[in-house]
């Protein structure tokens, strides 16, 4: 896997990502992004655009989100989770959310 979305993502869910990736790596649940760990190219254009620095290389993680790849990797195949690759409106209380720590309890697969 090349990029990772981290816990950050969870109950946001802004999809400024998705308008720029130029592969359409993104699936979208109830309450979180994840990217295909196959398709991604790597080319980091999505990392920037995340408006709550959510996406991070691989190779970057900071060691609290290192389990996110294995997430990242299952919620791709989740079978519900279809491909996004258009920005949509956040979920209705991200601002609430977007600052908090330790979301993964609250993520909807």
């Amino acid at each position: 896997m090349t990029h990772v979305v981290t816990e950050t993502c969870i109950q946001c869910k802004y999809t400024d990502c998705v308008d720029v990736c130029p592969v359409d790596c993104f699936v979208e649940g109830p309450n979180f992004l994840a990217i295909d760990p196959d398709g991604c190219i790597d080319c980091a254009v999505c990392i920037p655009e995340c408006p709550v620095n959510a996406i991070y290389a691989e190779e970057d993680l900071p060691n609290d989100q290192r389990h996110m790849t294995a997430i990242n990797a299952e919620l791709y195949l989740h079978p519900g989770w279809k491909t996004i690759t258009k920005r949509k409106s956040p979920l209705p209380d991200a601002e609430a959310w977007k600052d908090r720590k330790g979301k993964l309890s609250v993520l909807q697969r």
